[in-house]
Order: structure tokens, then sequence, then C-alpha cells
């Protein structure tokens, strides 16, 4: 990768021991421009991989628990009566920095759920009749429970598809464990980490997205297979044209990070699932990561090469 985001990437695998994919995928999420969602289990390192990134990018940080009683206002913000001045102060909230950890994000009714679509889609939220900017660069990261977990609810379709991508970190491996078990406290690794990406050099690539060429062989493998979730009988419904966007821009991303200016199909296959699988649904289907079995069926069905 480009070395100063492979440099922050290292150090964040000096912390989240064997999850150097996961962390690829979740630098790439940011420079994107998106936001993230990690459903895993409690305890898999979800909370110290956003607050590793923000470490190492030198981001303002705030952890909002989620929980059945939390509302809007303790997300947004709230306006208080100032006596003296006889008029309404704002008193900011924690969406008013540049990495937000929305932790157990489905542990929260939908209404305080919906809080965060306005700032994810357009970085900046109405209170009171005005609209407020937020700061920039603005990445939310949300942890989700699995939904067979007591005390969860189902995140919306319109609030699922504000995610660029999702993804899982798993069990770690045998050798990774161990590692951990021997180990520092990651609290004192995270403590140790260093900023490796200045915003100037984050604000560099994100400018440089869109000068990665696609040429109209990628192109038309892109939307075979975005027209399979569409048409395939196993789909309940498929990918919209925003979502294909999405996958079409993680790919750039992913494809500028490690040095190359054009596409190649294999940037668009290593992508698919962590953009794709929470936006579609299988015929019939219920329950966690129904889209993973579906999003593999269209990468084994359809040829790179048109036939």
């Amino acid at each position: 990768m480009l070395e100063p985001v492979g440099q922050a990437c290292e150090q964040i695998a000096g912390v989240l021991l064997g999850k150097d994919h996961q962390i690829k995928l979740a630098m790439t999420c940011l420079i994107a421009r998106g936001h993230l969602l990690i459903e895993d289990l409690p305890g898999m390192g979800k909370t110290t991989l956003a607050h590793a990134l923000a470490k190492v990018l030198g981001l303002s940080y705030q952890r909002v628990q989620f929980t059945s009683d939390l509302l809007p206002a303790d997300i947004l913000g709230v306006s208080v009566f100032n006596q003296a001045q006889g008029s309404f102060t704002f008193h900011p909230g924690p969406v008013f920095s540049q990495l937000l950890l929305a932790d157990e994000i489905n542990r929260s009714t939908p209404k305080t759920q919906s809080a965060l679509l306005e700032a994810m889609e357009e970085g900046q939220v109405s209170i009171d009749g005005q609209s407020r900017a937020l700061p920039e660069p603005f990445f939310v990261i949300a942890t989700q429970n699995p939904l067979s977990q007591a005390g969860t609810f189902h995140l919306p379709e319109s609030q699922l598809d504000r995610f660029l991508m999702r993804i899982s970190l798993g069990y770690p491996s045998d050798a990774a464990e161990r590692a951990l078990f021997q180990g520092e406290d990651s609290r004192k690794l995270l403590a140790a980490l260093k900023p490796a990406l200045s915003l100037e050099q984050l604000n560099l690539l994100r400018a440089n997205i869109d000068q990665v060429k696609a040429s109209d062989a990628v192109l038309d493998y892109l939307q075979r297979l975005v027209n399979h979730t569409r048409t395939a009988p196993q789909y309940s419904y498929g990918l919209s044209p925003r979502g294909a966007l999405a996958l079409l821009k993680s790919a750039k991303t992913w494809a500028l990070l490690h040095k190359r200016k054009y596409l190649v199909p294999e940037d668009l296959q290593t992508l698919f699932g962590a953009v794709v699988a929470h936006r579609v649904k299988g015929m019939g289907e219920q329950g966690d990561h129904q889209g993973e079995a579906l999003v593999q069926l269209t990468l084994d069905e359809v040829d790179v090469l048109k036939g």
C-alpha cells in the first residue's frame, strides 16, 4: 500500500492482531468518504479498531454507547437557556467529532438510530431549525451485535445503506490469540500509537480517487455483477444505483492505495462482499448476514469476461 497508509495500517495491526485485511478495508472506507459498520460478537476488537484509526490519523474521537434509553439529543446536542444572556446556547453532542464510534448501535431504538441519518449523508445536522456543519473529515464507525442477541433492534434498510461497508472481525487465529495472551495490554498499545497520515495527505488521497480509470471491460464486468443481483431468482431485491456507485468508488480507492491508476476486476471482487452484502436480501430469507452467500454466488456465476 502507499507508504503513509501502509505505516498507519501496520501500527493498527500491532494492536489488532491477525486482522490485516479488515484493517485495510476500514482504511479504504474512510479514505473513500464512507462510513463503516462492524458486526460481530462483543469483545472481538471492534472498539479497539475504531480508537486505533483515530489515533493513527490524528482525528478527534468520541464514543457513544447506544442503549435503549438513549435519545437523539444525547448524540446531536441540545440548546440550553442562558438566563444571563436571555437566549439559548447550543451545547454540541458527540456527533461533532471527526471520528464517531456508535457502539452497539442496534441496541438503541429506531428513533435514535435515525438521528445519524442526516449526519452520515450530508455531513451536517439540523437542530432547532438550524443546520450545523460537522467537522471534516467526518467518519462514523458503528458496531452492531448479532440480532440473535437480546436487546437488539434491526437497522432499517435506509440506515444500512448509509454505511459504505460492513465487515466482521471474527475470532483470531491460534497464533494471533497466543500473541495476544503474551503481549501487552491493548490500552497501553493504543496509547503508544502515533499519527502516521496527516489531514493534508488524507485530502490528497481523496482528491486522487477520481483519477483512477475504469476501462470499458471493467465497467462491463461491474454492470454484469450489478444486474445479476437484480435478476437472479435468489435475490428478493438487488443493488441500487447508489450501491453500484459505492462499489465503484471503493474499488477505485483500493486500487489507488495499491499504487495503481486503473481498475482491475480483482478490485471489484475484493470489495464486493463488504460493500454489497448488507444492501441486498435473499428471497424469503431472514437473519444475520443473509447477503453473504448471495454475493459469493454472484461472484461465482458472473464471468469476468463476457461470454
